[in-house]
């Protein structure tokens, strides 16, 4: 190492030989000279724990050694958790520099932000909604601190890209600069991230305007040994009746308490209300085995107490910890050592699960994953959805993306964020106070992230937001904030451009079910699993925030309904291959290696047979009883978009783990209606989200300030995809 060594400033080289590293990694040496140089993006890809944080703090931090006036970099996470760790390992090395660290968020002891303010200097740690406030409220102070930035550093860019926050991002990295006088100059921005997908695409992502170019950095050397099982499980069919068996999610929590007790672990139940519950349960076990607790729940709607005493317990590695969490541990803070990762549902995404992988496995061990996947037991009314094990084959799938492929989702760039646009437009009028509409489209189009958006759409939504009061034009022609957009960045919710997804109560007839929270399509007439049983959507009143429902016969419902994230047409083709081979297996070498217990093999072999004997390979429609199941084996847009296009031809169908069912039909009729519409000029994503209500568009912070029209088409482009889908027809049926 020693050629890069040397590059490196000494008393960097110190700190490094008292960390007693015998030689850098990898990323690490090819990152020194790019970093150094100045003049470019650079991208690094790698596993985690590969060192990619050292791979840009140490070369960064020589550049920077010497600078006294002015932050020199600007480091960006997406949680602050992950700020206070960074911190706290930064903390040896600025030392040795004698290098002021600044953690910034909601959270930041006020006498760390004050010494700062007084004297900006060395690094800056912060989230893009600290970000937002600084140039909004501190113009002044953020021209003199930025003027000698050097370098922007974001750490899990995988988190951010494609997003409404990340969209946000890239556009107060292009103000800043636009402040500091730095267009034509632009600061180099360093990614970091474990989970890429299409890597060649993600420079663009970086900095739409390509007025630097980017370096990609990834590792080949960093090979971790991985070590996968899935388990299954069956739901009783009527364990009300049977008092003798076990419901599959008491199940889960007895082997989950066999196999954490006395060490540290995370397990992943993806949902708020799953990881209190099997939280919960495991606690008892506990009381009832007589031991301690060891078992935690770690979510985002925890006092943030909770979560950092947690968190503090997982780092010490002193006491035996395991926690239950929902997406809140996914990402790279760092707890210490974990054993292994459990996953108690299919996962998110292929991406989720390799951040969730990563969890464990550091310091030389291996990575292991479990996953204890419940299917609910046959009976001659089963559904065909269940019948498929669809839950899983996906998660068998992602696993086989993961490990075969090293696939991962990318990112969907077509995306309009107009709500995120509308935000930044206020945003930029309260930073300057006033400013010219060519200024604006110039500053957040033509050279920030907005490149979705044309100068139609541009003097629509102005024309809008007059209207609504959220900006004005005063006599010189330039815009203003009107008495609403005042109220708007007055707020200090304004900074954030996220924000859950709206709970609308699921209701029969007098009695109130629970609360659905709405992140997926819902239409009336369509079918919805709730609380386990199978509901017929008879009305939504959107202002209530009310669905009505109705009980829905037709034997017990499909366990599985997916989790509101959108599933990419790759998992569902993988699917459809293990489906066609009967064999999940992953070969190594000349051996298959099954990682699949006894139960979950027979569970597998029950869909794979079903598969046949249905013929799905030949014929994506099929018949049961009155209803008709489309399998198109694709995304979630091309599901959404064929459900839509049945909607109108007239048939009541929804559709759950991408298959739709259409009620009262047969097959022929409905691969006649695909055929025709297919013929037919096909609406496009804007006339078919014209199908669902105002209020079901509403998904994102400022989506109610924005005309119809414009939230209809950001609303179709999410949604649906009409060409994918007419061209799944064609390929289907002629």
């Amino acid at each position: 190492m020693i050629e890069e060594y040397q590059r490196l400033d000494k008393r960097v080289q110190k700190w490094l030989f008292n960390q007693g590293w015998p030689d850098l990694r990898e990323i690490q040496k090819r990152a020194i000279a790019p970093i150094l140089s100045g003049d470019r993006d650079v991208l690094i890809s790698a596993s985690t724990a590969a060192g990619k944080t050292e791979a840009f703090f140490l070369p960064a931090c020589s550049a920077i050694a010497d600078d006294e006036n002015g932050f020199g970099i600007l480091y960006i996470s997406p949680l602050k958790a992950l700020i206070n760790d960074q911190y706290r390992r930064l903390e040896s090395l600025s030392e040795m520099l004698d290098m002021q660290v600044t953690p910034w968020h909601g959270d930041s002891l006020q006498s760390k932000k004050k010494k700062a303010k007084n004297n900006p200097s060395g690094i800056l740690l912060i989230t893009p909604e600290s970000l937002e406030s600084l140039l909004v409220r501190e113009l002044g102070w953020i021209k003199q601190s930025f003027t000698s930035l050097k370098y922007i550093v974001i750490d899990e860019f995988h988190a951010f890209i494609g997003t409404e926050r990340g969209q946000q991002l890239l556009s107060l990295l292009t103000r800043l600069e636009h402040i500091t006088g730095r267009i034509s100059n632009p600061i180099p921005r360093i990614a970091l991230s474990a989970t890429l997908g299409e890597l060649e695409k993600v420079p663009l992502s970086l900095r739409p305007n390509k007025s630097l170019p980017c370096e990609t950095i990834t590792s080949s050397q960093h090979q971790s040994i991985i070590k996968v099982q899935v388990k299954g499980y069956l739901e009783p069919l009527d364990i009300m009746a049977d008092e003798t068996r076990t419901s599959a999610e008491q199940q889960i929590c007895q082997e989950i308490f066999r196999l954490c007790r006395g060490d540290s672990h995370l397990v992943f139940a993806n949902s708020r209300s799953r990881t209190e519950s099997i939280a919960a349960q495991l606690s008892d076990l506990c009381d009832q085995h007589v031991v301690p607790n060891e078992f935690f729940p770690h979510h985002g709607s925890l006092a943030k107490e909770l979560r950092e005493d947690l968190e503090s317990r997982l780092q010490r590695e002193t006491l035996p910890t395991t926690a239950i969490c929902t997406m809140t541990l996914e990402l790279g803070i760092d707890i210490g050592k974990v054993s292994s990762v459990i996953q108690v549902t299919a996962p998110h995404s292929v991406s989720s699960l390799r951040q969730r992988l990563g969890r464990s496995g550091r310091r030389n061990s291996p990575s292991i994953v479990r996953m204890l996947i419940a299917e609910n037991e046959l009976n001659d009314k089963s559904n065909i959805v269940d019948g498929l094990r669809l839950e899983l084959v996906q998660s068998l799938a992602m696993i086989r993306l993961l490990i075969v492929e090293n696939w991962f989702e990318p990112a969907d760039t077509e995306q309009m964020h107009i709500s995120t646009f509308l935000h930044q437009i206020l945003a930029v009028i309260a930073q300057w106070g006033s400013v010219r509409a060519d200024q604006l489209y110039f500053l957040l189009c033509d050279q920030g992230p907005f490149k979705e958006i044309s100068i139609q759409h541009f003097k629509k939504l102005l024309s809008h937001m007059g209207g609504v009061r959220l900006i004005q034009q005063v006599n010189s022609g330039e815009l203003v904030l009107g008495i609403e957009g005042e109220r708007l960045t007055n707020s200090y919710t304004f900074y954030a451009v996220f924000k859950t997804p709206e709970e609308f109560r699921i209701v029969s007839g007098s009695r109130t079910l629970g609360t659905l929270p709405v992140d997926s399509l819902i239409l009336k007439d369509q079918n919805i699993i709730f609380g386990g049983r199978r509901w017929k959507v008879t009305d939504i009143d959107d202002e209530k925030k009310v669905i009505y429902v109705t009980p829905e016969k037709g034997g017990k419902p499909p366990k599985f309904n997916g989790s509101g994230m959108s599933i990419h047409d790759r998992v569902r083709q993988e699917m459809l291959n293990i489906y066609r081979n009967g064999d999940y297996r992953i070969e190594v070498g000349n051996q298959k290696i099954d990682f699949v217990d006894n139960l979950g093999r027979q569970l597998f072999q029950e869909g794979a047979y079903l598969f046949k004997e249905a013929d799905l390979e030949r014929h994506p429609v099929y018949q049961s009883g009155k209803h008709s199941y489309i399998f198109s084996w694709m995304g979630d847009k091309v599901v959404n978009t064929l459900t839509v296009l049945l909607i109108r031809s007239g048939y009541a169908c929804s559709n759950f783990a991408g298959v739709i069912e259409v009620q009262n039909s047969n097959v022929d009729e409905i691969k006649n209606c695909l055929i025709g519409v297919a013929n037919d000029v096909l609406p496009n994503e804007t006339e078919l989200a014209e199908t669902l209500s105002l209020q079901q568009k509403l998904i994102e912070k400022y989506d109610e300030y924005l005309p119809e029209d414009l939230l209809t088409e950001g609303y179709g482009r999410k949604a649906f995809n009409t060409a994918a889908a007419k061209h799944w027809i064609l390929d289907s049926f002629f």
